[in-house]
């Protein structure tokens, strides 16, 4: 006997006008900082410019994405399209990757060769820099926010980082003259993005793995089960999560010989409430009776 329940997930309509707005944002400044790059003679921004053109390419993907999102669940895919979502933070973190490797290649030759910049020209643009890329945060934070919206926001972050990185090392260029400071800033911006993207992307990786969710803990989940009047084992817990935060769940209930339907109900709704209460938006719970065989079960 078995039982699918299905609990609506509270979506954040808010999404999509976030990203929008990040996306406008980065592709306005993305043009000024290629400008301003060969206007300065300088890695630094040339990098960033680089690096943020990646990620005008990840957020309009990841706009994309967020809409398929939404999709309500057919007959191809039974789960709906939240895993969508995810790819869309695979791709942005793959683009950056690329980017980063990218600066690395483009600051080597200078650090042994510094070459003259415009120190007060980066100055300026890394007070853009800070403003555009912080409005761009700011617009992305808070709501129900998938691997795909966190991986956008956490490569915006960086970008803030990296602008006062920029300030503080053209101040000191203009006070000291010191050009080999410029290429010294990408390489610590690209490192501090590879960094990043290798952690956004072991998180990624485990949703498409199926990994168990973040903070589940099937220990306990089975011991609030066990609590259930009736409920003699749990077995073959399964969990996984479509996308960070919609999780499903299977699970088995061993029930008591001679159980009545009313019973059995009334089982599978305790069990299904107890199961919410650990974050599961689609829990399947299959009722066995006691010394039935479970061929399924490993």
């Amino acid at each position: 006997m078995g039982h699918h329940h299905h609990t609506k997930e509270k979506k954040d309509p808010g999404v999509r006008k976030r990203l929008k707005v990040a996306f406008v944002l980065n592709f306005s400044f993305t043009i000024i900082e290629f400008i301003g790059g060969v206007y300065t003679n300088s890695m630094a921004i040339i990098s960033d410019a680089i690096h943020d053109l990646g990620d005008t390419v990840a957020i309009g993907s990841a706009l994309w994405l967020e809409k398929v999102a939404t999709k309500k669940r057919d007959s191809k895919y039974s789960y709906g399209y939240k895993r969508f979502s995810t790819l869309g933070a695979l791709l942005t973190s793959l683009i950056l990757l690329v980017g980063s490797v990218i600066i690395i290649y483009e600051a080597i030759p200078r650090l042994i060769a510094p070459q003259p910049v415009l120190a007060m020209g980066m100055m300026w643009l890394a007070v853009l820099g800070i403003v555009f890329n912080g409005i761009a945060v700011l617009r992305l934070r808070g709501g129900n926010a998938s691997l795909n919206n966190r991986a956008v926001m956490l490569h915006l972050m960086e970008d803030v980082f990296g602008w006062f990185a920029i300030l503080i090392g053209s101040i000191i260029i203009k006070l000291t003259g010191w050009y080999w400071i410029d290429p010294i800033l990408s390489l610590v911006v690209a490192a501090y993005i590879l960094f990043n993207v290798f952690k956004n992307l072991r998180s990624i990786l485990r949703v498409f793995l199926q990994s168990v969710p973040d903070n589940f803990d099937a220990a306990k989940l089975e011991a609030q089960l066990l609590t259930i009047s009736g409920v003699k084992e749990v077995h073959d817990i399964h969990t996984w999560t479509m996308d960070g935060n919609y999780h499903v769940l299977s699970l088995h209930l061993v029930v008591e010989h001679g159980s009545t339907i009313e019973q059995l109900i009334q089982m599978r709704s305790l069990a299904n409430s107890k199961v919410k209460d650990f974050g599961i938006h689609h829990p399947t719970i299959a009722l066995e009776f006691e010394d039935e065989i479970c061929d399924i079960c490993e």
